[in-house]
């Protein structure tokens, strides 16, 4: 164990995620996603007895966002108006706006297939034990500022 590290974040999940660099995508998607299919040839991390708000949060709390920009992508859910978000898609933008600094408008709907082949480019794909349909999410790596240098007196 590690001192504020979220429990959720695994040895082989932090490593993935430390591994990423600036643009970087990391899919976290739900438990219905093609994740085998759409990520041969990259790290594929389960985490089957969690949700998808939860994974979030434990990733978000070690992953810078690429800001300014729209740093976020989720799957738009099929048969509905372009503005609707599901509950669940509510909450998880809320969390990148309170947890990442990235507002509503930095999240971006991205219709099914196309969010697939978003997926493709990803660099790992985490796949939760989430339940409900459309709860899939991408976020990008941004990077983080070293702090200003001090001369010791």
């Amino acid at each position: 164990m590690l001192k504020n590290i979220d429990p959720l974040l695994s040895p082989e999940l932090l490593k993935v995620l430390a591994e990423m660099g600036h643009g970087d995508t990391v899919a976290v998607v739900d438990a219905n996603f093609t994740a085998t299919t759409l990520g041969r040839g990259k790290p594929v991390v389960r985490l089957p007895g969690t949700g998808l708000a939860r994974t979030c949060a434990a990733v978000l709390s070690v992953f810078p966002l690429d800001l300014p920009g729209q740093p976020v992508a989720f799957m738009a859910v099929g048969d509905q108006p372009p503005h609707y978000r599901s509950p669940l898609q509510q909450d998880v933008i809320a969390l990148c706006a309170s947890a990442a600094q990235a507002g509503p408008g930095q999240c971006q709907a991205v219709e099914r297939f196309a969010f697939y082949e978003l997926v493709k480019r990803a660099y790992a794909i985490v796949q939760t034990g989430e339940m409900q349909p459309y709860a899939n999410f991408l976020f990008s790596k941004g990077v983080l500022a070293a702090a200003p240098h001090q001369e010791q007196p």
